[in-house]
């Protein structure tokens, strides 16, 4: 079992690379990586002009079980809002808004990543 959660793990830390460096090329700033309080973690801290962006990045090896974006629930999405207040007040930082983005990484065998930005998804 502790090989499968190392594969995951893997799997999951590239996925997030690819990532910060499709949101780099679309012009966000990177503020923060796998943030992380109380209520939970926020995988990637962004700034966009005057926006806060909380992005959720899934990284998937197939959309046998539904698409990376379709688990992003309205659950999720508020909660990821939450964590977004909370990281601006530790860190003392004020945006004009707050955005949920989603980036979906689809790493299928023998074809090059598949990466997606779903900007103010939730």
């Amino acid at each position: 079992m502790a090989a499968t959660y190392a594969h995951r793990k893997a799997l999951g830390d590239y996925g997030e690379r690819l990532a910060v460096r499709e949101l780099q090329r679309l012009g966000l700033a990177v503020l923060d990586r796998n943030w992380r309080c109380g209520q939970g973690e926020i995988d990637i801290v962004a700034e966009h002009g005057d926006e806060l962006v909380v992005c959720e990045v899934k990284t998937r090896t197939s959309d046998r079980y539904g698409s990376a974006v379709q688990a992003i629930t309205e659950q999720k999405a508020a909660r990821l809002h939450r964590l977004g207040l909370s990281w601006a007040r530790d860190h003392q930082r004020t945006f004009d808004r707050l955005r949920v983005d989603v980036v979906t990484v689809l790493l299928a065998p023998r074809t090059p990543a598949c990466v997606t930005h779903y900007p103010g998804l939730a």
